[in-house]
């Protein structure tokens, strides 16, 4: 547990980081939530991206994409950038990281640097 909180705390020192949530996808419940956005709600937002990823996965499957991998899926709104990256560790399949960020303070390319890099760290 601690190793989920500490990844947790990492991706929320990101610059612009609003929320990150770690979710498992084949329920589409939050394993764990941190932010700093009151307007954010990281539990709907766990269940609404695990739609995002499990339509993803299909889509994937229908177009006989078997040996590729989904490394992250980006979501651009007005104000905000949503990252989502499906964890590919032993152990840590069905598990995703989301993160929301601030699109006027974020750096994009050093936020999926730093997702990848706390993914990487994280074991479940």
């Amino acid at each position: 547990m601690g190793n989920m909180e500490t990844a947790l705390k990492d991706a929320m020192s990101i610059e612009g980081a609003l929320g990150v949530a770690l979710v498992d996808y084949s329920s589409g419940l939050a394993l764990g939530t941190l932010g700093v956005s009151h307007e954010l709600d990281l539990n709907v937002a766990a269940a609404g991206n695990t739609d995002v990823v499990r339509a993803k996965m299909r889509t994937m499957e229908m177009l006989n994409l078997h040996n590729e991998t989904i490394e992250d899926i980006l979501i651009t709104l007005n104000t905000q950038y949503h990252l989502i990256r499906p964890l590919t560790h032993q152990g840590s399949k069905g598990i995703f990281l989301y993160l929301a960020l601030d699109r006027g303070r974020a750096n994009l390319a050093m936020a999926r640097h730093q997702i990848r890099r706390i993914e990487e760290n994280l074991e479940i």
